[in-house]
């Protein structure tokens, strides 16, 4: 992920053709970048309606290409002590901006020029989705828009690795601009799982895309964008992906290793938390933004039975606290028949001794993944805090998360926020789990690295729980370090105390995690942007202990 590279062109990014991946070209690009003339309000739940616009002055600048344009300076951070930190993160912001064709479409991964590219120098939809908020937040709808947009063309693209066709509703992990030398024009390359490391097709992809298209929809209350054929389509084919009929006895969805945040092989194949919870909160969107046409309302009925089933099964069998890891110690094994307690036939003997001490009294999780005879029991950062925030966690269960992430502070946040999971993989279990990878050491990386773009999901949280004291506390830590060592995109050890060791610097999402984080304290009505209220139909009626009970 590398830095923007200025060539003569309206886009600092453009790259020389010549690197592999899918190859897409729109004849037209304008034909779904024209703008709606007469945005329409949206009318429907209390949660659906826009959220107010930051009351602030605006320092308007021009954009490269002579468009007004809020990209240099803040709108907001009138009403309190603005940190010197925002000022430069929103210069960086700025300068992470990704144009095609004189359109703003997203921002690179990062910017650091001392070290290789790799595929730092590309958007990545995960990545890409504070930066929208944080443009979204600040006014900025348009580079937002072109996003959306650009990334549904490229789905629409045909997607081979070697010999096999992937689904047609799968979303790029990544693109780029580069420069065609022999047509003189820009176009865009797209990585589908064909580049990526395993060649895992990106689960998460489609599943921020209808997110991020909910939460532009919430903030500007234009639902033309939303009720475009196009769009429509786009979220249609996403949806056959994941709610096809196989072989499934759980209304979960089976993954690969390494298709999402965590995306090298880190033992979360199978049910994935973060995975069930994105997919959770997706369905959700697509529930809000799907047509009452013939063919959505085909789709409205199915993602209303898979909620029920999928709300019941994660409340249920991924949670656990104090009572239930009680529970699981005394299971039986070898049950047979329908009445059967140990549903998973998970054996006692499996359970990590380290969960025993992390366990607090008060305080809960959803576990990272459950499977036939196997439990991980894993804390996971990102699926934890999307539970809360699309309430597939209760309301009890999203208070005892949060009282887990108070009771274990040094743990889950330490020196920096935030770990990526916890505890991290060490000595056999590591070389087993990972293959010896040795970019996930213990402590660092995706193995129990401290990743500051976490900090807007717990910022989120924390507000929708009525916990803001939490956030501004990782904040204030955060703040102690992240611009002086300008903007990593991981810290390593146990505490977070090191820069990881194969850490880029100015990561974009680090960049923009941390803007979201301080703008959504300050106007706790983004929240409305990325969180759900709880659907009271779908609560079921918990059979297993939670934590509030104690």
């Amino acid at each position: 992920m590398c830095p923007l590279r200025i060539n003569g062109s309206p886009n600092g990014n453009v790259k020389t053709l010549g690197s592999a991946g899918t190859i897409f070209e729109a004849e037209d690009p304008d034909i779904l970048l024209r703008i709606m003339e007469r945005p329409r309000a949206i009318n429907v739940s209390f949660e659906e309606r826009p959220s107010n616009e930051l009351l602030s002055n605006h320092f308007e600048c021009l954009s490269p290409h002579g468009r007004r344009s809020g990209f240099n300076s803040p709108r907001s951070y009138t009403s309190f002590e603005a940190h010197a930190m925002v000022g430069e993160a929103w210069e960086n912001m700025k300068r992470s901006i990704v144009y095609y064709r004189r359109q703003p479409v997203g921002t690179v991964a990062a910017m650091d020029h001392s070290v290789e590219e790799l595929n730092y120098d590309q958007v990545f939809v995960r990545d890409f989705v504070p930066s929208a908020l944080a443009f979204l937040m600040n006014g900025e709808e348009e580079v937002v828009k072109n996003f959306l947009l650009k990334t549904l063309h490229l789905q629409s693209w045909e997607k081979m690795i070697d010999q096999f066709k992937l689904g047609e509703g799968v979303m790029p992990a990544s693109f780029k601009v580069i420069h065609n030398p022999e047509r003189n024009r820009e176009i865009l390359i797209a990585d589908f799982g064909e580049s990526a490391i395993g060649r895992v097709a990106p689960v998460d992809s489609g599943f921020w895309w209808i997110i991020l298209l909910r939460a532009y929809t919430r903030h500007t209350g234009d639902s033309s964008l939303a009720e475009m054929p196009e769009c429509q389509r786009g979220m249609r084919l996403i949806l056959t992906l994941c709610l096809s009929e196989a072989f499934d006895t759980f209304p979960t969805l089976l993954c690969a290793d390494g298709c999402c945040m965590i995306d090298r092989r880190m033992g979360v194949y199978g049910y994935p938390i973060e995975i069930q919870a994105l997919f959770f909160m997706a369905l959700r969107c697509a529930l809000l933004l799907l047509k009452q046409d013939q063919e959505g309302k085909e789709f409205i009925e199915r993602i209303v039975k898979r909620l029920h089933a999928l709300s019941f099964h994660m409340r249920n069998y991924f949670w656990l606290d104090l009572k239930q890891l009680n529970d699981i110690y005394r299971y039986k094994t070898e049950e047979y028949s329908h009445t059967a307690v140990n549903k998973f036939n998970v054996m006692p003997d499996s359970l990590p001794d380290w969960v025993f001490d992390f366990m607090p009294t008060r305080g809960g999780y959803f576990i990272g993944n459950v499977s036939p005879a196997r439990m991980d029991f894993r804390w996971f950062c990102l699926g934890n805090c999307v539970a809360i925030l699309s309430s597939l966690a209760t309301p009890e269960q999203a208070s005892a998360i949060m009282d887990l992430i108070e009771s274990r502070w040094d743990e889950l946040v330490g020196e920096m926020p935030l770990k990526i999971c916890y505890p991290a993989l060490e000595s056999h279990e590591w070389r087993i789990v990972t293959g010896c990878d040795p970019k996930n050491t213990r402590w660092s990386y995706h193995n129990g690295g401290s990743w500051p773009v976490l900090l807007w999901l717990l910022t989120a949280a924390c507000i929708k729980t009525g916990r803001p004291q939490i956030a501004r506390r990782a904040i204030e830590l955060a703040e102690n370090r992240l611009s002086k060592d300008h903007w990593p995109e991981y810290y390593d050890g146990k505490t977070g105390r090191y820069i990881g060791k194969q850490a880029r610097k100015f990561q974009t999402w680090s960049i923009s995690g941390y803007l979201v984080a301080k703008m959504m304290l300050e106007d706790p009505s983004h929240l409305g942007m990325i969180s759900l209220e709880e659907d009271k139909q779908m609560k079921p009626l918990m059979k297993r202990s939670t934590s509030w009970t104690c």
